[in-house]
């Protein structure tokens, strides 16, 4: 008797025991969602920086050429031709101190040996110049004036492994803007973030996470068929992601 009724006693004090584990439980999990939603509110914001560069290094490639059916007198060809240019660009104040131009790409193809020549010349000798030099302004000053060898017999055309014809105008100095770019970028960022703040009757909470992008080099003037090493000034831009908590 007595055992039963003890059993019968402790059932609903037991039962009231597990509401209450429950309910506690029921409680905590509640809280801990609430806590994980307000830590979910976040803003995640863009900066953009950008400014315009002057290249400070200009490599120009000019490949000759010269055919002829006599080995030797095409190779006499190629040597006045170079003669030439290099005049030419002495003229046009380029590698007065013998620093600024490098010979490379030498080659002689016998059209014999490659399976016949047909009507074209037997021999075809090339010989690359390459012109760098920080003066950017005088290579592309002397680069509008290649007429003048043409006219003067000079058979030549740009080294194709630099792209197209004509320099290549180069920026070395990215790492001098870096610091004050990134800077400038996250500012905008956080501007942007404390508007979005403001509007939705938040405030920031500080940073979640950042993420810089990747500094494009880009043409000034973009439009169809210019590309960024054809042109002297150029654009550096920079995007950074910013994410931030909001607070109520």
């Amino acid at each position: 008797m007595t055992s039963d009724a003890s059993s019968r006693s402790a059932t609903p004090i037991a039962a009231a025991i597990l509401a209450l584990g429950v309910l506690a439980g029921g409680f905590l999990i509640g809280n801990g969602f609430a806590r994980m939603r307000t830590a979910d509110r976040t803003v995640s914001v863009k900066g953009v920086s950008e400014r315009e560069a002057q290249a400070d290094l200009a490599i120009w490639p000019l490949r000759l050429v010269a055919t002829d059916d006599d080995l030797a007198r095409a190779n006499a060809s190629l040597e006045r031709n170079v003669e030439q240019v290099r005049a030419f660009l002495k003229q046009h104040g380029l590698d007065s101190a013998g620093t600024e131009i490098t010979m490379q790409e030498f080659s002689v193809q016998d059209g014999r040996t490659m399976g016949g020549y047909g009507n074209s010349a037997r021999y075809v000798i090339r010989q690359t110049l390459v012109v760098r030099s920080t003066r950017v302004d005088v290579v592309q000053a002397a680069s509008q004036r290649v007429p003048e060898l043409v006219r003067n017999g000079v058979v030549l055309s740009s080294g194709q492994e630099y792209g197209g014809g004509g320099p290549t105008f180069v920026f070395t100095k990215l790492n001098d803007l870096k610091p004050a770019m990134i800077a400038e970028a996250t500012a905008r960022a956080r501007e942007g973030a404390e508007q979005f703040a403001k509007d939705s009757k938040s405030s920031l909470s500080g940073i979640r996470t950042a993420s810089q992008g990747v500094f494009e080099i880009l043409p000034r003037d973009q439009a169809m068929g210019i590309s960024e090493e054809s042109q002297v000034v150029k654009r550096v831009r920079v995007v950074t992601t910013v994410v931030y908590g909001l607070d109520r």
